[in-house]
């Protein structure tokens, strides 16, 4: 799911434009050299549109599907934007069995977006994760660098009221 294509329209600038073909022409003659275009260009925009991974196809003079090939492997790449509040679920098997799944369907339900997504507004995005060591608090969920333990479904309207108005 991580890797859905974003419906969020591109709206990088043309300083991020020029950031991305001045890391492109210095690289572009080191062996390997996709990988590190790939980890910058996610670096000045904060992940991989398609638009990106056209750029960088063109510049490089290699298929569109070489690059959108790599991103889709490797989990360090992102293919839709992140949220102003990122939101991460544990799945890890502790806070599972404690109803963390439910706690994720209802924050998508809730949001209107899947794992890997974004709400239009930019505000949250959600993802699952592996155990953030809060084993004991199980389950749990991060908001950015908040932990929020011991969660049921129905905490999770509260929760996202306090950043509603942020």
């Amino acid at each position: 799911m991580a890797n859905t294509i974003s419906s969020l329209k591109f709206s990088g600038t043309k300083e991020q434009e020029a950031q991305l073909m001045a890391v492109i022409d210095e690289l572009r003659s080191q062996k390997g050299a996709l990988m590190p275009i790939m980890q910058k260009a996610q670096e000045i925009y904060g992940y991989l549109p398609i638009e990106v991974q056209q750029m960088i196809a063109d510049e490089l003079n290699i298929p569109l599907e070489e690059v959108y090939g790599v991103a889709t492997f490797y989990a360090q790449f992102a293919l839709n934007p992140k949220g102003r509040y990122k939101i991460s679920v544990c799945l890890g098997t502790a806070c599972y069995v404690k109803g963390s799944g439910d706690v994720y369907e209802r924050l998508m339900d809730t949001l209107g977006i899947k794992g890997g997504e974004c709400t239009p507004d930019g505000k949250f995005s959600l993802e699952a994760c592996r155990c953030v060591g809060a084993c004991g608090l199980a389950p749990v969920m991060m908001i950015n660098d908040e932990v929020y333990g011991r969660l049921k479904p129905e905490d999770v309207d509260d929760v996202l009221a306090k950043y509603k108005d942020r």
